[in-house]
């Protein structure tokens, strides 16, 4: 496992940590940067990776990982040769993408998202066993869309698309046109383990289906991919991740046609032979609990 994915799995692992994730140690994390066009970046630390925009019109920023990163993360930025932050962007309202949202929103950062991640930010919830309390006013965003926006940036068009979501009600990719970079928040996981549906924010396996093959008709062979988390990724891999859903989502749909329990279907183990890696923080138990609960909606 390389060292991106390896960050990647740690932070997952935070996802499923006691809830009280404000007094964790992120003394020892690093945040890291990888150029992946001239004005574009992928910072990755503890939590989602960040997508960076920069140039001479401003900077965007693209999720926020933990609050206690945000120094580091601003230290990073910086290191790009870039101006403070002036937009943030949520792919969706878990903590580890938004938890930088209070303290870039108190230094004058506008942060753009999803109507259903400033609702679901402003009710507080549960995700992965972790309870979130609302968010103060300065972490919420305060310039929220149905479908999109669109910035003009940096010599950049930058598309913020809400494709029907699938991970929580809320997932927007973000896609630079003439980078032909995507941003896929984590509707795409590039680390061990299976998919991540939150069915109690409204996730659903087969609208995800729909959101990665939308993604999918507007890349081709040099798209860059950037995952919610895990290393960079491409379209290949990003169509073997969509087929891989498909294939255990077939699976499960005949388990719950054969009349099976939910339990039953669990126990089966009917994913048993898709190699998803050592490690990770979705089961295939869970994952198969997913896609039942999708079926049954």
């Amino acid at each position: 496992m390389n060292r991106f994915a390896a960050l990647s799995v740690a932070s997952a692992t935070l996802l499923i940590a006691s809830p009280t994730i404000a007094q964790r140690n992120f003394d020892n994390v690093e945040v890291t940067s990888e150029e992946i066009a001239p004005g574009v970046a992928v910072l990755f630390g503890a939590g989602g990776n960040i997508g960076v925009s920069y140039g001479d019109d401003a900077t965007v920023m693209i999720d926020d990982q933990f609050a206690p990163l945000s120094t580091k993360i601003e230290a990073a930025v910086a290191d790009l040769g870039a101006t403070p932050v002036k937009y943030v962007v949520n792919t969706h309202w878990h903590f580890d993408h938004t938890g930088g949202n209070e303290h870039f929103g108190k230094t004058g950062a506008t942060i753009f998202a999803h109507d259903n991640v400033r609702i679901r930010m402003a009710e507080g919830g549960t995700a992965a066993g972790n309870t979130t309390p609302p968010a103060p006013k300065e972490a919420l965003p305060i310039v929220t869309y149905g479908q999109g926006l669109r910035f003009h940036l940096n010599g950049d068009t930058i598309n913020l698309m809400f494709l029907g979501g699938g991970h929580t009600d809320g997932d927007s990719v973000v896609i630079w046109e003439e980078k032909n970079i995507v941003h896929m928040g984590d509707l795409y996981f590039k680390i061990p383990g299976y998919p991540f549906i939150d069915v109690n924010s409204g996730g659903n396996v087969y609208n995800a289906m729909e959101s990665l093959d939308l993604v999918i008709s507007m890349t081709d062979s040099e798209t860059k991919v950037i995952p919610g988390h895990g290393p960079m990724s491409n379209k290949d891999e990003l169509v073997a991740y969509r087929a891989m859903i498909g294939e255990a989502v077939s699976r499960v749909e005949k388990l719950h046609a054969d009349g099976m329990t939910l339990e039953q279907a669990v126990a089966a183990q009917p994913l048993a032979d898709i190699d998803r890696g050592e490690g990770g923080f979705i089961s295939a138990d869970a994952f198969v609990t997913a896609i039942w609960n999708s079926i049954d909606e």
